[in-house]
């Protein structure tokens, strides 16, 4: 009991800060203090940390693996902790059917195939439609994935077009040799093009631990916090 006692005033005290960080944050961009919303990263860590987490009123956990995100998702609902999860890694369509069956949100959508993929999963599985983020590649480089150029508006048009999807916004990661301001606000032009075609695709998801201050500046509804929330990772894993 006093390891859970001891992890759970952990966590408080390093969601303070950074509830404070992304407070800041939108003040300083002249923003209201909550126009970004937090999504709590817990790759690699357990589910009692979800369950804590969501008992200090954490609602959105992002994954980036399906391997460890589906018996995760199932073991924090049986803790009673239902936050709404994200799905935030690359992800292969043979792995779309699970992501689909408890995710809320896919936030790495970056191909066609894989929206059509997700489509099929969520009409079968779901009476709500699955919320879905276009993944935008900032400098195209396909390692990290995400959709560059044209197929942006391809992805972005597929997901339009399903009646078991919702086009919820965009989503990226800034390039390490990138300045995070440049990044983000080329994603932010995206979005804003995006939007004048799908106005109520207003989500854009920018932003983590080292640079969630930029994407904020350049509009970021959600930022995705692992590090400074939980701690540092294990790099074996």
């Amino acid at each position: 009991m006093t390891a859970v006692t001891d992890r759970r005033a952990e966590l408080s005290a390093a969601l303070q800060e950074v509830r404070g960080r992304i407070a800041r944050a939108c003040v300083a961009a002249g923003r209201p203090a909550d126009a970004a919303h937090l999504v709590a990263v817990t790759k690699t860590y357990p589910a009692s940390d979800v369950v804590l987490l969501a008992g200090l009123g954490v609602t959105d956990v992002g994954e980036n693996r399906d391997q460890e995100a589906a018996p995760k998702a199932a073991a924090a609902a049986e803790a009673g902790a239902t936050p709404r999860w994200h799905f935030i890694g690359q992800l292969q369509r043979n792995k779309a059917r699970s992501v689909a069956s408890y995710a809320d949100v896919v936030q790495s959508v970056d191909s066609v195939r894989l929206a059509s993929a997700l489509d099929r999963a969520a009409s079968s599985l779901r009476d709500d439609p699955l919320e879905a983020l276009v993944q935008v590649s900032i400098d195209g480089d396909p390692a990290r994935g995400g959709a560059a150029g044209d197929d942006i508006w391809r992805v972005s048009d597929s997901i339009a077009s399903s009646t078991s999807l919702r086009l919820g916004g965009v989503m990226a990661v800034a390039p390490t040799d990138w300045d995070p301001d440049r990044a983000f606000e080329q994603l932010k032009s995206i979005s804003d093009r995006l939007i004048a075609s799908h106005p109520d695709s207003k989500m854009i998801s920018a932003g983590m631990s080292g640079d969630l201050e930029a994407a904020v500046r350049h509009g970021a509804t959600h930022v995705r916090i692992g590090t400074s929330l939980l701690g540092m990772r294990n790099p074996l894993r």
